[in-house]
């Protein structure tokens, strides 16, 4: 197998990584993907920076066993965690995620930006960063317990909108002019959490900024997949077969708005 024709690895702690990789395989049609969703350690979240680099040293050398050609850390803890030292060990393309923190200071009109995201995300170094650089007028909100929604395969539903109504009690009478999802789970619950504020607030996610890079890596290095290669996706888990299972059927489920079209992925 030639190095372009080799998989893409992609990994998350769980399910919300599949929101991340519906993105790029809409960028990137000809891409294989191999998809490892560490369900048997999840949630990183709430893990320490150690055991976090530890899960993902362990995922990067299951997706390089493999044969992966590059990988994407599709879990904003993870790639805050990790991300660094796993770049320093390995010469191929790694990719992380980091919340739209900069584009949501783009959309501020004199209110707040609500940075959603793990506990594990809040209090990273590269969050801090991050928050240094663009964060004016961005509240951090620690979300504990919000990914498991997803990864029950709640979506929606009374229990989930008890939890964001308390939530985002404390804001409710302050203009929120965005609202940032610094977790790849919170993807799929896009439409629920932009029911809680004004028509039109705009709820960012660092998707497509990845799917981008990965792209510009894969140009660089010149491992994008051949011409006329049709691309696959092969989801695992270290939880089992039941996960995987799960895992696809939410890789079948639409995210819960319309993906950019072909124009705006260029």
């Amino acid at each position: 197998m030639s190095a372009n024709s080799r998989p893409v690895g992609v990994f998350d702690s769980g399910a919300g990584g599949i929101s991340v990789l519906k993105t790029m395989t809409r960028l990137l049609p000809r891409e294989d993907f191999l998809f490892y969703g560490d369900d048997k350690n999840a949630p990183y979240g709430t893990k320490g920076p150690q055991e976090v680099r530890a899960l993902a040293e362990n995922a990067v050398r299951f997706l390089l066993d493999r044969n992966a050609k590059a990988v994407v850390i599709a879990c904003n803890t993870a790639t805050a965690a990790a991300a660094e030292s796993l770049r320093a060990r390995y010469a191929m393309p790694i990719i992380g995620m980091e919340p739209a923190i900069k584009p949501a200071s783009g959309c501020r009109k004199g209110g707040i930006v609500l940075s959603m995201a793990t506990p594990g995300t809040l209090k990273s170094e590269k969050y801090r960063r991050l928050s240094e650089k663009y964060g004016e007028g961005v509240v951090p909100l620690p979300c504990p317990g919000l990914m498991e929604f997803v990864e029950r395969g709640i979506l929606d539903g009374g229990e989930l909108r008890d939890y964001l109504q308390r939530l985002f009690a404390p804001f409710q009478d302050q203009k929120v002019d965005a609202v940032v999802l610094g977790c790849t789970h919170y993807v799929f619950l896009r439409s629920v959490i932009a029911s809680f504020f004004s028509k039109g607030t705009p709820v960012l996610d660092g998707n497509l900024g990845t799917a981008r890079q990965l792209q510009r890596r894969l140009t660089e290095e010149g491992l994008l997949a051949p011409e006329g290669q049709k691309g696959t996706v092969t989801i695992l888990s270290s939880g089992g077969e039941a996960f995987e299972k799960r895992l696809k059927a939410l890789y079948d489920t639409p995210l819960m708005e319309e993906l950019p079209g072909p124009e705006a992925l260029q």
